[in-house]
């Protein structure tokens, strides 16, 4: 800082030329030089007391929103993380609709080794490779003798191997404490749960965190402390889903099917009371995902969510539903489903190059026309079919509640066509899961309401946007129930239960392009009691060979339908249904005088 002096030649000297007092200049310039000092002085304190300032309204501010922050969220118990202390709360269990247990927590140990405490490596290492025969011993000792100084051995060991490492007696083999998840039921309802492993893993204790299927999808609930008390309650029914597993694996190995899927949902909340995929798998030992080949040939695919497939002619009766509620047709319409038909130059055929010249519109479900049904389709337009079919829920994934369910996502036609709405009226062009199908199944069942398939427990039906009319969704049951008495599903019939369903048999599509001439998909969906609803049962068979006749035979009439007519015959009574007569419309009879 440069400094005026309180003496200046430049004023002083004229000053004393003149006999003015040289003095006086000396105190004007010490007095300026004191006001400057004081105003610098003013303006260091001021920004100093700025800067106080902005620094306590900065941490106001940001303890009032801390404070906002904790009065508006949900109260959650802290994660344990001080040290000893375990790296997760236990994970809250899993109950079926009953409140009987699928999955719970089970305490058991780790081991692990540190060779620098080790006494005697070799005899550890011959003594651990007896009680895991799957660890060599070579390796081990190799491990144990190393440079190492932690080494896991098993993340997971039983009680039984516990004390045995014990009584191998070497201070260099430790144990972890561990919770691990436990399915008590092993397979039963694999892919509805999923699964769990560990995630942040300590020597202390071990994070446990879903894999698949529900565990992963409620992960969130599941793994938060205030829930430890309150388990996640299924839609399942425990009973229900053994004996639909059991039914649906002797039906598979019996139609000779390379898979197959069931999926049992109640009509007016959506719950689904069973869902089975085979082949399963145990989730307390859960294989590793496929990396080659068909992800379908794994245990752990899904095929009810994820298995999208051409459904076929079950798919018909939305088309005749659809119609109905139109008012184009009624059920006693008749249609002349005689060849030749062509649309968009392809020729449409029936199976078996039948030809059933004309039919009413209940007959041209009872026999299945594809030709009927292609001509509905066109009096509909392929404008109005896509917007039914996207009300139904076909043209997004299920908001079924495991995480595999977003992955399957319906196949639709690159150009709905006049083309397209004729095949995909008879279950061609469009690909969908049998969770779909019983959802679309269940809109019928319910006399015309949309209902999303969950795998919670409801209090109550949970009925969504109407879909249909309640005349064309009663017209659609009738149709249905006669496919049993009179038609393809014959062998559905199950006494007490007024079965209604249809039939669908799709030809299996190869990875490629194309279809193969001798594999099928075969599916029955069907509703009990036809006149008054409860449940509706969807069965898929992949390429399933029924071979008791002369010739096989792989239509869903001989596959799928005695499947779930002995499905339904098992699983009706533990559902609480009582068999009865079904009613039937009477006849107007006039009494008239004979005279």
């Amino acid at each position: 800082m440069t400094r005026t002096p309180l003496r200046p030649l430049a004023r002083i000297l004229p000053a004393r030329a003149a006999g003015e007092s040289t003095e006086a200049i000396e105190r004007e310039n010490l007095r300026a030089r004191h006001e400057e000092m004081r105003d610098r002085s003013r303006q260091r304190a001021e920004g100093r007391l700025l800067v106080l300032g902005l620094f306590f309204f900065c941490a106001f501010v940001t303890v009032a929103v801390r404070m906002g922050v904790l009065a508006t969220s949900e109260p959650v118990e802290p994660r344990a993380s001080a040290q000893g202390a375990a790296i997760s709360a236990a994970r809250a269990d899993i109950v079926d609709r009953n409140g009987r247990l699928l999955a719970t927590n089970f305490e058991t140990h780790a081991l692990y080794a540190q060779p620098p405490q080790m006494v005697d490596p070799a005899a550890s290492a011959k003594g651990l490779a007896a009680i895991f025969p799957d660890l060599k011993e070579e390796e081990l000792l190799k491990d144990f003798i190393g440079k190492r100084k932690f080494l896991w051995i098993r993340k997971k060991i039983s009680p039984e191997q516990m004390q045995k490492v014990h009584e191998i007696g070497d201070p260099g083999l430790l144990f972890g404490p561990r919770d691990m998840r436990l399915y008590p039921n092993g397979s039963l309802a694999a892919h509805v749960l999923g699964g769990a492993s560990f995630g942040k893993e300590g020597v202390s204790a071990a994070e446990v965190i879903g894999v698949a299927g529900v565990e992963k999808h409620f992960d969130d609930y599941l793994r938060d402390p205030a829930n430890g008390q309150k388990p996640l309650q299924l839609s399942l029914d425990l009973t229900v889903q053994a004996a639909a597993e059991r039914v649906l694996y002797g039906g598979m190995r019996l139609m000779n099917a390379k898979g197959a899927t069931s999926v049992l949902m109640d009509v007016k909340t959506g719950e689904v009371i069973s869902v089975v995929s085979l082949p399963h798998f145990d989730p307390n030992n859960r294989p590793r995902p496929a990396t080659s080949g068909d992800q379908s040939d794994s245990p752990l695919f899904n095929r009810s969510v994820q298995g999208v497939y051409e459904l076929g002619s079950a798919f018909k009766i939305f088309t005749a539903a659809q119609a109905v509620d139109l008012g184009l047709v009624s059920p006693s319409t008749i249609i002349n489903t005689a060849g030749p038909m062509r649309v968009g130059g392809f020729r449409i055929g029936e199976f078996r190059n039948k030809n059933y010249g004309k039919l009413s519109v209940a007959d041209i479900i009872v026999k299945s026309s594809n030709r009927g049904t292609g001509r509905m389709a066109l009096q509909i337009g392929a404008e109005r079919q896509q917007q039914f079919l996207k009300s139904l829920g076909f043209f997004e994934p299920t908001e079924f509640e495991i995480v595999e369910a977003r992955t399957g996502k319906p196949l639709l036609p690159k150009r709905w066509t006049e083309l397209s709405a004729v095949t995909v009226s008879y279950g061609h062009g469009l690909s969908s899961s049998p969770m779909h199908l019983a959802a679309g199944y269940a809109a019928i069942a319910n006399g015309g309401r949309l209902v999303k398939p969950t795998i919670l427990k409801q209090q109550g039906p949970r009925l969504g946007d109407r879909v249909m009319s309640e005349g064309a969704a009663r017209s659609a049951r009738e149709m249905l129930r006669k496919v049993v008495t009179d038609g393809t599903a014959s062998m559905a019939e199950v006494p007490g239960y007024a079965v209604g369903g249809k039939t669908g048999t799709a030809d299996k599509p190869k990875p490629r392009g194309g279809y193969y001439d001798d594999k099928v998909i075969a599916t029955f969906a069907t509703m009990f009691p036809a006149h008054d609803p409860k449940y509706v049962l969807v069965v898929t068979l992949d390429e399933p060979v029924e071979t008791s006749g002369d010739k096989p035979r792989r239509t869903a009439g001989w596959t799928a339908v005695p499947v779930a007519a002995e499905m339904i015959g098992r699983i009706a009574p533990l559902l609480g249904l009582r068999p009865s007569v079904e009613p039937v419309t009477l006849a107007d009879i006039t009494l008239t005088s004979s005279n």
